[in-house]
């Protein structure tokens, strides 16, 4: 390892305590998307206090921002992508306390180079876990002249190069016409039988499409009383599969049954997206490459072959914008399972400090590289083109 990056290396560890106190806090005080308060001004605070000038409520969300430190010189412009938003009931169960503090810790340490040619951002993505921040931060251009993007996951192994699912959030609400239950039964139109109707038929189109694709559905009104036709129904899916063109075309079956489900009873639907969409997370190839080579100066060989994560995230839409990768590294045993109590309590333990630490070191020898290396930049960058046609 070269002196510059045993010097990074240091800084790590000089700051070790105080990053791991900023993901301490905030995976004690679990907050839910959008109302990550408390999260967004600790790591605000802690990047204002070394330097960085912070724009809090960027893109209208109060709870996001934007950390930017400018170097001695001129340069590219790397971007570290900080989530904080917790689970209901569960609270940080997927360790995004550890994903906003390593971000900003990894900036801090790249910023303590005398020789720092380019720009460093922070930016603060809530609302991961439900409508997806980072889909309004795309849309407006917050991405816009950013060179580089990248971030970590904990997760059950150490894996550089990931795809996702992309996913679908669609509300049907069914319309039809209220009655006694009993004594006029035959004058209603029973908005429910027609969700029924649509479960059912969903329950045949699974076992048409492909196994990559998933339906996830639960409905969230069904009616008021026992002895009162609903003329009011209303259910939730979630559509996922490994590629955009290909869940275009599932989500117009489905649709397609919930036409038919309403015809059943003559009942009308319609139809809303009650989330953003996301698209498929594309890694670029050459970032994680330096990354795995940054793990292994760090100790780490262990590293998975790529896979795709049978999830969404909403860093496929910035991967859509600017090249970006998205590792996970192992959390605990590896054996926790995200979205638990038991993994929100393992966020918090020793084994999660110690993660911190390797996570902010290997990010932020990966944004030194692309900063300092002109060639890999320019490799990143034709192969982001390559991607996009």
């Amino acid at each position: 390892m070269d002196a510059i990056k045993a010097f990074f290396r240091d800084q790590g560890r000089h700051l070790r305590k105080e990053v791991w106190e900023v993901a301490r806090q905030i995976g004690e005080r679990p907050e839910l998307g959008y109302k990550e308060y408390f999260a967004s001004n600790c790591l605000s605070n802690f990047l204002k206090k070394h330097g960085f000038s912070v724009d809090l409520g960027i893109a209208g969300m109060k709870t996001a921002f934007l950390a930017r430190f400018k170097g001695n010189h001129p340069g590219p412009t790397i971007a570290f992508l900080a989530e904080y938003d917790a689970l209901p009931v569960m609270g940080h169960g997927c360790g995004h306390n550890l994903i906003g503090a390593a971000s900003a810790g990894a900036a801090v340490i790249l910023s303590k180079s005398l020789n720092l040619a380019g720009e460093i951002l922070v930016i603060g993505t809530p609302a991961e876990e439900t409508s997806g921040g980072k889909v309004t931060l795309v849309e407006k251009g917050i991405f816009k002249n950013v060179d580089a993007a990248m971030m970590f996951h904990p997760g059950s192994q150490n894996v550089s190069v990931i795809s996702s699912l992309a996913l679908d959030a669609i509300e049907f609400t069914f319309h039809g016409r209220s009655a006694h239950a009993v004594a006029a039964s035959n004058f209603g139109i029973n908005a429910l039988d027609a969700v029924i109707n649509l479960f059912v038929g969903i329950n045949a189109l699974k076992k048409q499409v492909n196994r990559d694709m998933k339906i996830n559905g639960i409905i969230t009104e069904g009616g008021t009383a026992p002895n009162v036709i609903p003329e009011r129904a209303v259910a939730r899916f979630y559509l996922r599969a490994r590629k955009r063109s290909d869940l275009d075309e599932l989500r117009e079956q489905v649709i397609r049954c919930a036409e038919g489900a309403a015809s059943m009873v003559s009942a009308k639907v319609t139809w809303r997206k009650f989330e953003f969409s996301y698209d498929e997370m594309h890694t670029n190839l050459s970032l994680a490459e330096c990354f795995t080579r940054n793990l292994a100066e760090m100790g780490i060989d262990q590293i998975a072959p790529p896979q795709t994560a049978m999830g969404s995230v909403d860093m496929g839409n910035v991967s859509r914008v600017v090249p970006a990768i998205h590792p996970y590294l192992t959390l605990g045993t590896g054996t926790e399972i995200p979205h638990t109590r038991e993994f929100a309590q393992v966020s918090l333990s020793a084994n999660a400090e110690n993660l911190v630490l390797l996570a902010m070191q290997t990010l932020a020898l990966t944004g030194w590289d692309v900063l300092s290396d002109k060639r890999l930049l320019q490799q990143i960058k034709r192969e982001f083109r390559q991607f996009r046609g």
